[in-house]
């Protein structure tokens, strides 16, 4: 599987994303399993086929772009014109920046362009990384999100402590709220109208070291020229009550997947029950 990788990635990016899309389309007509509960969760954001239809073929895209990502050549990365002034602008509050960023577009590079442009300046990113379960996976993962300027912490007790390390020293951590952590260590929250089972993780963070919240993604573009990074401001200040704090994270994922729901990963099993803490 290794060696597929590797040959994977000498592929270029439009090659890839070509073969993905057709991935996307084969797994989203083979599993009905896949296909009720993309359209469940798209229909409970209140899409139309329109809005969502495109997001069959990007999913698929985000697969086959991995092997570029962790083992190929650079690929063509563009920020958005405010977002490297409200990085650079947070950043020099001294105060730690936690990154959140739903399955939207491409969320892999929008760490490697945080590390490119600023960690390797002397402050890093740190990335929550759930360790895959295969052994070759971890190690190919592993290696692949480690890189200069960008540093990984493991989602436990251990990892937590890193990342707050990481904003007291007023570097950046980045998280992915929208995905379902461990029993116990999340709350029930609205999503898209629906309750489902939230990481208080990153509303810890940033109540324990008065870090700066930005909203970010990565925006896919079309036919292979890259990717467009997008970032803003919390629109509101966190609410002091936990629970309220959550459903406000959750609020600001729904408001970016909404900018760009072609790209969204509706297959994700958003509102599943939470396994159990290892």
């Amino acid at each position: 599987m290794m060696t597929l990788f590797k040959l994977l990635s000498v592929l270029p990016l439009w090659l890839l994303h070509c073969l993905g899309w057709v991935l996307g389309w084969m797994v989203f007509l083979a599993s009905g399993t896949y296909r009720q509960r993309f359209l469940a969760n798209a229909r409970q954001a209140g899409l139309n086929a329109t809005r969502w239809l495109a997001a069959v073929g990007e999913s698929g895209k985000l697969v086959a772009e991995l092997p570029r990502l962790w083992l190929g050549r650079p690929v063509g990365v563009f920020w958005d014109d405010s977002a490297a002034a409200q990085v650079q602008a947070a950043l020099a509050q001294g105060r730690g920046v936690v990154f959140l960023t739903p399955h939207l577009g491409c969320f892999e590079i929008t760490a490697q362009a945080y590390a490119q442009r600023f960690g390797q300046a002397g402050q890093p990113m740190t990335v929550l990384f759930r360790p895959p379960r295969q052994a070759w996976l971890q190690a190919l993962v592993g290696s692949a999100r480690q890189r200069p300027g960008l540093l990984t912490a493991p989602t436990t007790l251990s990892g937590v402590k890193q990342m707050i390390k990481a904003l007291k020293q007023g570097n950046a951590v980045g998280l992915l709220p929208d995905q379902v952590p461990p029993q116990g260590m999340g709350v029930m929250a609205p999503f898209f109208g629906r309750e489902a089972y939230t990481m208080t993780l990153s509303v810890r963070l940033v109540q324990q070291t008065g870090a700066v919240v930005l909203l970010a993604w990565g925006e896919r573009l079309s036919w292979g020229r890259g990717y467009r990074v997008h970032v803003q401001p919390l629109s509101t200040e966190l609410p002091a009550a936990l629970a309220q704090a959550v459903a406000a994270v959750n609020q600001a994922m729904q408001g970016l997947v909404l900018q760009c729901p072609g790209q969204y990963l509706w297959g994700y099993a958003r509102y599943k029950q939470p396994r159990e803490a290892l």
